[in-house]
């Protein structure tokens, strides 16, 4: 049943939907208004930002230092600062950082914005909340709005991630990364193990279409506390 409704999704909704998203476009969100161009990730018609945003919302977030790697039109970033987050918005797509500052101004948000490759050139300090939406696809992005998709043949993504990670995390940081049942779950498992950390589901939702999960990613025990 659910090959067929990909089928037809492949086959009608995903031309109309390429078709829409050809051009920059607003989306509300409950007191959020955001400008999002064809070369971001747009917020409004894949599941995983919802479903990161939905567990966000759960959280504490006054007063909390958060961070948004590739936040792309920055949706949770802005609903984060909102309910009292001092957030840093990050993303490698320099249009993505022109219609975060865009989107920031109109919302009258106070974001902390920096063009960055993962943390390339964020500053090193501790952030309380780490809010993931990562790239699924195993291949080589080729412009900037890949980005957004495509994590390298290899996995490169993640093994940058998993390595920097520690620069701004301390033992009480909350980390949480969304995913879905096409990705490569043991590549990004594996490579989280290599670097000192695992991945604990805490939630999963099934849609029409797929299944997304959350993670929340955690430091391996020392050898001593692990038996």
């Amino acid at each position: 049943m659910r090959s067929t409704i990909r089928h037809i999704v492949a086959n009608t909704y995903k031309p109309l939907l390429e078709k829409y998203l050809s051009k920059t476009r607003i989306y509300k969100y409950e007191d959020i208004k955001l400008e999002v161009p064809p070369e971001v990730f747009h917020p409004g018609f894949f599941f995983s930002t919802q479903l990161l945003l939905n567990y966000i919302k759960q959280l504490p977030l006054q007063g909390k230092r958060f961070l948004e790697p590739g936040c792309g039109s920055g949706l949770i970033s802005i609903y984060a600062a909102k309910k009292g987050a001092k957030v840093t918005a990050t993303d490698i797509n320099p249009i993505a950082i022109e219609f975060i500052k865009k989107n920031n101004k109109v919302n009258d948000t106070k974001l902390t914005i920096i063009q960055s490759d993962l943390f390339e050139n964020i500053p090193e300090q501790i952030f309380d909340i780490i809010a993931i939406n990562p790239p699924y696809y195993k291949k080589n992005p080729r412009s900037a709005k890949d980005h957004a998709w495509y994590c390298g043949e290899n996995g490169e993504y993640f093994s940058s991630l998993f390595k920097g990670l520690n620069n701004y995390i301390n033992h009480s940081s909350k980390i949480i990364m969304v995913s879905f049942e096409g990705c490569d779950m043991k590549m990004i498992e594996s490579i989280a193990d290599e670097n000192g950390f695992y991945l604990d589901c805490i939630l999963s939702k099934q849609n029409l279409l797929e299944k997304n999960f959350i993670y929340s990613i955690k430091k391996n025990l020392p050898e001593q506390f692990s038996a």
